[in-house]
């Protein structure tokens, strides 16, 4: 009888002992709306991420903006893929290779009079950051910004492009 106790006491102290220095990451994905963008220029960007590993994502943005000749147009679409650094997974500094859509207006002199010409830009770029979590590791604070360079059509490519946020977001 003592044995079976001793066995038993044995197992589950076995159990509680091997609990892992970080917590099993059982939540994976991660939605976030940039409100420092929305406070400043009132477009609306919402984000999201997967995390393929401690350190490694891959995401998504989606922008609206009512302004069409605004500097990040009307609509923006992009995938991103980041690298974490630092001690704590999924948290602090970032890196982050980035793709943009942009769809917007911009006016342009032709014989002698500015029409409004709408285009539809692909961009290239990089960003980094740092991001927050809270202990339950549910909600997130994020402080980011990237450049890029468009590539297409030849009227746009001198231009660049930029993100920068504050964003707050939520994971499940």
């Amino acid at each position: 009888m003592k044995k079976g106790l001793l066995v038993l006491l044995f197992i589950l102290t076995a159990k509680m002992v091997s609990a892992q220095a970080y917590s099993n990451f059982d939540k994976n994905q991660e939605v976030r709306f940039n409100i420092g963008m929305f406070l400043a220029t009132t477009s609306v960007e919402f984000g999201y991420e997967y995390f393929l590993g401690d350190d490694t994502s891959v995401g998504a943005i989606l922008h609206f903006d009512g302004d069409a000749e605004d500097y990040n147009g009307s609509f923006g679409f992009g995938p991103n893929f980041r690298a974490y650094f630092g001690d704590t997974p999924r948290s602090g500094a970032f890196a982050e290779a980035l793709g943009l859509y942009i769809k917007g207006e911009k006016k342009v002199t032709e014989s002698g009079s500015r029409i409004k010409k709408e285009y539809g830009n692909v961009a290239l770029g990089l960003g980094g950051g740092y991001k927050w979590v809270t202990r339950s590791e549910r909600f997130t604070l994020e402080l980011n910004g990237g450049f890029g360079r468009n590539i297409n059509p030849k009227d746009f490519q001198d231009d660049f492009i930029f993100r920068a946020g504050l964003s707050i977001g939520f994971r499940f």
